[in-house]
């Protein structure tokens, strides 16, 4: 059945069930108790928020998707704390090999992988939000997806230093999750931002093939609309409304 013939109702449910398994079971025994709760603090408020607008502010089926598979992604992290997700135990297990040989990893790379897929997988539901509410087209319906997704990822890591100051320690260390790489915060938003910049060009190629007056709007989001400065000459305008009015 094609995803858009799926009642929304039934297809959320479809990825609330498997996401609240995995969550129960992340919040069994996790590796540091206090290091998960941090890590879902987001994921609750996260969970809320979707819930709460789930009536008034449906998202595609597609967005919905996108951030079920990030939320899980996130789970796993919470559970085990990100610098020690035994994935390449996983890989040796299943497919013989180690992955991080593989691919020349000296690191446990899993925060990577996720922060590259917090680019990648909630850029366009951050694109739903800013079309449908900012209405925006053309170039800015690409590019702020692009810019929320860069903004988010630097607070995120000032969160992660915040915290890591607050509660200092095992636990702060554990949070941060740096593994010792004094570039990490930086590496990590640039993934992102690698992420959120390869998802809106698969949606842009998409949105090419299948949108006729794709190149008109895109021009038309780039024409200047008001050729009058703003500033102080715009504040002048306002005055002389004011007065004659």
């Amino acid at each position: 059945m094609p995803l858009a013939r799926v009642p929304r109702g039934r297809f959320v449910a479809f990825l609330a069930v498997p996401f609240a398994a995995l969550a129960v079971w992340a919040a069994i025994a996790p590796l540091d108790r206090h290091d998960w709760l941090l890590e879902n603090v987001l994921t609750v408020a996260a969970v809320a928020l979707l819930a709460a607008t789930w009536r008034r502010f449906p998202l595609s089926r597609t967005s919905y998707a996108l951030i079920f598979a990030f939320l899980c992604l996130h789970e796993v992290g919470s559970h085990y704390t990100y610098a020690l997700v035994p994935y390449d135990a996983w890989s040796r297990a299943l497919f013989g090999g180690s992955l991080d040989a593989l691919l020349g990893w000296e690191r446990n790379n899993y925060d990577r992988v996720v922060h590259f897929s917090y680019g990648l997988l909630l850029a366009y539901p951050i694109r739903e939000l800013v079309v449908r509410v900012g209405d925006m087209r053309g170039f800015w319906g690409y590019f702020l997806p692009l810019d929320v997704t860069m903004s988010t990822s630097m607070l995120y890591e000032l969160v992660e230093w915040g915290v890591a100051i607050v509660f200092g320690g095992d636990l702060g260390m554990a949070y941060l999750g740096t593994q010792g790489d004094v570039w990490d915060a930086h590496k990590d938003m640039a993934l992102a931002s690698l992420g959120a910049c390869l998802a809106m060009a698969i949606t842009a190629a998409i949105n090419l093939r299948y949108q006729r007056d794709f190149a008109r709007e895109l021009a038309e989001s780039l024409r200047v609309k008001d050729p009058r400065p703003m500033g102080e000459e715009s504040l002048r305008r306002k005055r002389g409304r004011r007065d004659v009015a």
